[in-house]
């Protein structure tokens, strides 16, 4: 597909969510990306990766139909390294022009977090420091974002909107009708690179302190925060500003 040129609309005449949620429940997730892109333009578009273990997959369709979109990268400081390596592969990979890698304010995590083990004692506040608030400063100068979450996930994800309201911007799911045999098919299709650690277990990948291997018959994401009754880090359930 080629790149579609972006037509920028006032932020005031912008649709609701609501109403594009209506009119893109059943579309591709290039075409919802194509809508996103032609509602807000590139310069107020950005995409949100983790560049975990399904994140190329978002992202081919995202190059697919414009590879200059910006990308917004956490880097936490407590990441693998083999989750940073990835992330260089897919750059190279598909072509992404602009990955813009963010992250925690210094002042925070002296203030928060000196001792490195906020993780431990307070998993939703080491979450806010390291995602969180750096995820809300890098979204200011944008109007909407898309992001990789799918139904299939479960919990707070099973009865995710194709778009929704968050707060200051829109926030559209490419995903959140694919099925897991549909991702599986993109990366076959597109012959795309895994993540490192998936091979050796790790299904959902985040920061190294919180995340383990998943056993069979798990849940994708049963590796995240375990033992904990958290599965979201945050980023996802509350509305930015």
């Amino acid at each position: 597909m080629n790149a579609i040129a972006p037509q920028v609309s006032p932020v005031s005449a912008l649709p609701s969510a609501d109403e594009l949620d209506r009119a893109l429940r059943d579309a591709s997730p290039a075409e919802v990306i194509a809508a996103a892109l032609k509602t807000v333009g590139r310069e107020k578009l950005a995409l949100v990766s983790s560049f975990g273990t399904e994140s190329a997959t978002l992202l081919k369709v995202m190059a697919d139909v414009d590879p200059a979109i910006p990308v917004i990268f956490l880097d936490t400081g407590w990441l693998f390294e083999e989750t940073l390596a990835y992330r260089d592969t897919l750059i190279a990979t598909l072509g992404l022009k602009d990955v813009r890698s963010i992250k925690p304010a210094e002042e925070a995590l002296s203030r928060e977090d000196p001792d490195r083990d906020l993780w431990f004692s307070d998993p939703d506040a080491c979450c806010r420091i390291r995602k969180v608030e750096p995820l809300a400063r890098a979204l200011k100068p944008f109007d909407a974002w898309l992001n990789g979450r799918k139904r299939f996930q479960g919990n707070a994800r099973a009865d995710i909107p194709v778009v929704e309201d968050d707060g200051a911007r829109l926030k559209f799911n490419p995903f959140a009708n694919v099925s897991r045999e549909e991702i599986e098919a993109i990366f076959s299709r597109a012959k795309l690179p895994r993540h490192p650690l998936a091979a050796s277990g790790f299904l959902s990948v985040g920061c190294m302190p919180c995340t383990s291997r998943t056993a069979e018959g798990e849940d994708a994401r049963a590796g995240r925060w375990r033992g904990r009754a958290k599965t979201e880090c945050g980023i996802h359930t509350m509305k930015t500003s």
